[in-house]
């Protein structure tokens, strides 16, 4: 199997994502344009195994034996670090879908034929949106909705993942190839901006695997897209290239929006940065006190 830890050019991972079939969830993530599942929870779906340590043995168990009858499927397995239910990201072995429908196949289950239908579904949804990425902005808009946030902070939150993608893009552009390098420039914005690093911010929100985007407001929002859309313009207007000048325009960026915030915060009498989140959304949908 191939261990894909420092992804660059058009070989790119993004965040855990979580699929669900017959209400028991499947981790993907996508890797050069399409989905990659996580074999370990495809394999305790159909056999029904306890729990991951049981899954992991009946599927190494299963890459021996596919080894020895000479299947490729096991070698175009790829290592992709996904979340973990301790909110750690590791490494995981990965299939495609094509590698997926192949793994299906070598196991008994009675699971089986459904889970390749869904697995073709989820394929094609995945196809429909690299031919028009609008289908994915609606998708992601309906499950928002669905979770109960507002069409005002529904446009925000997706303003702000357009925002992020521009920047990543230009980092991915401009010589940050690890993921540690993502999660340090990420990091640097957020100091500058919050005074505190995302782990932290976490934490005062009392999260562990949940997105710390989709538990903030309005103005929480609003000064994370502040701060990385100006260190986005300030790496264009200089042509910085390397870790530790981007590192630089970053702090810069997130120093801009940093003032602001505390100019906001002076006029209207309270801090921007909160323990809120959507864990326990009452009736009106707007943020709870943790």
């Amino acid at each position: 199997m191939k261990n894909i830890n420092n992804p660059t050019g058009d070989t790119k991972t993004t965040s855990t994502h979580i699929a669900l079939f017959k209400g028991k969830q499947i981790r993907k993530t996508i890797y050069n344009n399409e989905w990659w599942f996580s074999v370990v929870d495809v394999v305790q779906v159909l056999t029904d195994q306890p729990d991951d340590y049981m899954a992991r043995k009946y599927w190494n168990k299963l890459a021996q034996r596919l080894r020895e009858e000479g299947s490729e499927v096991v070698t175009k397995c790829h290592r992709l670090k996904l979340e973990a239910s301790d909110g750690k990201k590791y490494e995981t072995d990965c299939a495609n879908t094509e590698g997926i429908f192949r793994i299906v196949q070598s196991i008994p289950s009675p699971k089986a034929e459904p889970f390749k239908r869904w697995l073709a579904k989820v394929g094609y949804e995945r196809v429909q949106e690299i031919e028009n990425p609008e289908l994915a902005t609606k998708r992601t808009r309906i499950l928002y909705k669905l979770k109960g946030y507002s069409d005002e902070w529904i446009e925000k939150r997706m303003r702000g993942i357009a925002i992020r993608e521009e920047l990543t893009d230009e980092w991915e552009k401009r010589g940050a190839e690890e993921k540690k390098d993502y999660e340090i420039l990420t990091a640097e914005i957020s100091k500058a901006t919050f005074g505190i690093t995302p782990g932290r911010y976490k934490k005062i929100k009392g999260l562990k695997r949940e997105n710390l985007r989709d538990h903030m407001d309005d103005f929480e929002l609003i000064f994370t897209m502040l701060g990385e859309k100006i260190t986005t313009e300030i790496h264009r207007s200089e042509d910085s290239k390397g870790v530790p000048k981007l590192k630089k325009d970053a702090k810069t960026g997130g120093e801009v929006a940093g003032n602001a915030r505390k100019e906001t915060e002076k006029k209207i009498g309270r801090k921007i940065v909160s323990n809120k989140n959507y864990l326990q959304k009452p009736k009106n949908k707007k943020l709870s006190d943790k």
